[in-house]
């Protein structure tokens, strides 16, 4: 079940939450979940624009971290050291 929305996505999903830099508006966001979206594997992404803070749902059997990172900097942002 997604965290954030609560919706029915598989169990054996997990969440991961990056902090991403370089989010000025809502279309950045936009841009964000829809390049991670083209991944197999991602379900959900919930970008709170206003602090970059990402959460996504993802089935670790078909996405890496490592993919996820490589698509959000692929689309022109970095993920921020916590």
């Amino acid at each position: 079940m997604c965290k954030d929305c609560h919706c029915g996505s598989s169990v054996s999903n997990q969440q991961v939450t990056v902090h991403v830099e370089g989010i000025q508006a809502p279309g950045d966001a936009k841009k964000i979940e829809k390049a991670l979206l083209e991944l197999p594997g991602i379900y959900h992404v919930h970008i709170h624009a206003h602090d970059g803070q990402t959460k996504i749902d993802y089935h670790p059997t078909l996405v890496s971290n490592s993919e996820i990172t490589r698509k959000i900097e692929m689309t022109g942002y970095k993920l921020k050291a916590v």
